[in-house]
């Protein structure tokens, strides 16, 4: 019997939290007959009934622990016998002077606190609050203090079960991957609709304005700037091997580097490097990242001091730090110097072996 085939579609649920919200008021009047009472001792205010369970605020006048003595501490508990109760708070004190509230701690943000009052004291967490809620010589000099009275307010948001609303949407599990990439892909290659040609060196590379100047600001500002020659559609680019604009505009269709299974390691080195300059030229950001990141990998002590003047010329901090971190922790200093590398970075960079210097000795005394 053949295998029923799974549908396309499925109708879903689409979950929506409902919420109950309420604010709690403890007026303590007498501020000063409660302080002394004694650490680790509270008052509770009047019970409360949100969402279906009892709330009260939890009020210590001189802290819970010898710890938090010179705080006034504050806690919002759950009283009734409830599991995995989901919600959040923020308490807040009354400026006697505007009438205003103002906060002062809250866990109004994601992830929201869990409270459980059950029987099980190792899943017990009923309260939860702050225990560095103010320094008493500080709320003793505020505002919040009038009268030898002070008005704690506690907003309260319960996190029901979630409403459900139908809706249909398709599965994820169902759905056919991107195929954007290999679309570009395949009009790079096949040249349909282009309306430019890159002239590299005796070779045509067809392509799209719109795609170019998409990618990149360069080829926007060259292609569909002010200073563009409407009429010309033949494009010449200096300075850059055939290759290294092949591959350039395959990462520009694709978001990928071509295959270069072809190539050596010494010659894929060399591609990943021209291709780097490529990005810098044109603005790919992305492309030189990734360049980066390759070549970061392949430092030995011939390539190090090119690799630094490469990074220096083109702002590669990534491939920079990499070189001094391989020259710092290298034993062959004297083989790097001895590199044509090195000659090549002594004249055309001098400031980096400063720089190099002195990262190198601060490196070495820690």
């Amino acid at each position: 019997m053949a295998a029923l085939q799974r549908p396309t579609e499925r109708m879903l649920s689409r979950c929506t939290p409902a919420t109950v919200r309420a604010t709690l008021a403890f007026e303590i009047n007498g501020y000063s007959l409660h302080r002394g009472m004694g650490i680790g001792k509270y008052i509770r205010s009047t019970p409360v009934s949100v969402a279906g369970c009892e709330w009260c605020i939890r009020y210590y006048p001189d802290g819970p622990t010898e710890q938090f003595k010179d705080y006034v501490s504050v806690y919002l508990e759950l009283l009734s016998k409830c599991a995995d109760v989901r919600a959040l708070y923020d308490f807040r004190l009354i400026d006697h002077t505007s009438g205003l509230s103002s906060s002062v701690t809250s866990s109004s943000r994601p992830p929201l606190e869990v409270f459980n009052n059950s029987l099980d004291p190792s899943r017990n967490a009923s309260a939860f609050g702050k225990n560095q809620f103010k320094l008493r010589s500080e709320l003793e000099e505020s505002v919040f203090l009038r009268d030898d009275r002070l008005i704690i307010e506690c907003d309260l948001t319960v996190i029901k079960q979630p409403l459900v609303v139908d809706a249909k949407i398709l599965l994820e599990d169902q759905m056919p991957p991107s195929d954007l990439s290999p679309n570009l892909g395949k009009w790079l290659e096949t040249a349909e609709e282009a309306d430019a040609t890159f002239n590299v060196k005796g070779e045509a590379f067809p392509a799209h304005r719109m795609v170019l100047a998409i990618r990149s600001p360069v080829f926007k500002a060259e292609l569909y700037g002010p200073m563009r020659d409407k009429s010309r559609h033949d494009i010449t680019v200096q300075d850059m091997q055939p290759a290294v604009f092949k591959a350039l505009l395959h990462f520009i269709y694709t978001d990928s580097l071509p295959s270069m299974e072809d190539l050596d390691d010494c010659e894929n080195k060399e591609m990943v490097k021209h291709l780097l300059v490529a990005a810098d030229r044109y603005a790919l950001e992305r492309l030189k990242l990734v360049c980066e990141g390759i070549l970061c990998k392949s430092l030995d002590v011939e390539s190090v001091a090119t690799m630094l003047a490469l990074a220096d010329q083109h702002q590669c901090s990534r491939l920079k730090d990499a070189c001094v971190e391989f020259l710092a922790s290298s034993n062959r200093m004297d083989d790097v110097v001895a590199s044509q590398g090195y000659v090549h970075l002594k004249r055309s960079c001098p400031a980096v072996l400063v720089d190099i210097f002195e990262r190198v000795t601060k490196s070495c005394k820690t």
